[in-house]
């Protein structure tokens, strides 16, 4: 198996803190978010540097708003990664059970979801061609990495459990209707 292909590759963690696994996922946010939310972006704008005739009103309110809520389904997803999933976004510390409620009821890739919301917020922001050029890149690779990797690798881990999610959670369009398969929460 290709290398890159077998580090994507999910397995559960072996983690019990939650403090522990809090920590690991806001280093890979850290690390994630300086890469390919700032130095990526950056790049691709020295690289075109042309700028998008867009409305001050879009490019303030719209890039504002779209950064925001993606970063804040971001932290969402990560809080139900730790503490219900129990793991964290990187591949190598996966969550150990399939989190299906929250923004994981809305769509399966909330997270890929909400990073791609960030980089199209910058695009708008920035106003910047090289970044709305970068967005549109990371956008068709994000539906790769998922289909190609992503899914298959839940479906082997999760088994029926994961078909069952996928039947009734679609992919990236959101449905914000209550679904049966959420999962219930254990009481305390």
């Amino acid at each position: 198996m290709n290398p890159l292909l077998r580090f994507l590759r999910g397995r559960p963690s072996t983690t019990e803190s939650t403090a522990l696994l809090w920590a690991k996922s806001l280093l890979n946010a850290v690390l994630f978010f300086s890469v390919f939310m700032v130095a990526l972006p950056w790049t691709a704008h020295q690289l075109l540097p042309a700028m998008l005739p867009l409305p001050v009103s879009l490019r303030t309110w719209g890039g504002t708003i779209l950064i925001a809520v993606g970063v804040g389904v971001w932290i969402a997803c990560l809080d139900a990664f730790s503490r219900r999933g129990r793991g964290t976004p990187l591949p190598a510390d996966a969550p150990r059970h399939l989190v299906t409620d929250g923004f994981f009821a809305v769509v399966r890739h909330p997270i890929i979801a909400a990073e791609t919301m960030v980089i199209w917020g910058e695009a708008l922001y920035f106003s910047s061609l090289g970044v709305a050029g970068y967005a549109v890149f990371m956008t068709l690779y994000a539906q790769w990495v998922v289909v190609r990797i992503e899914e298959p690798e839940l479906r082997e881990r999760f088994g029926e459990s994961y078909g069952v999610y996928c039947r009734n959670v679609p992919r990236w369009l959101p449905r914000f209707r209550a679904t049966r398969h959420a999962q219930k929460r254990e009481p305390k």
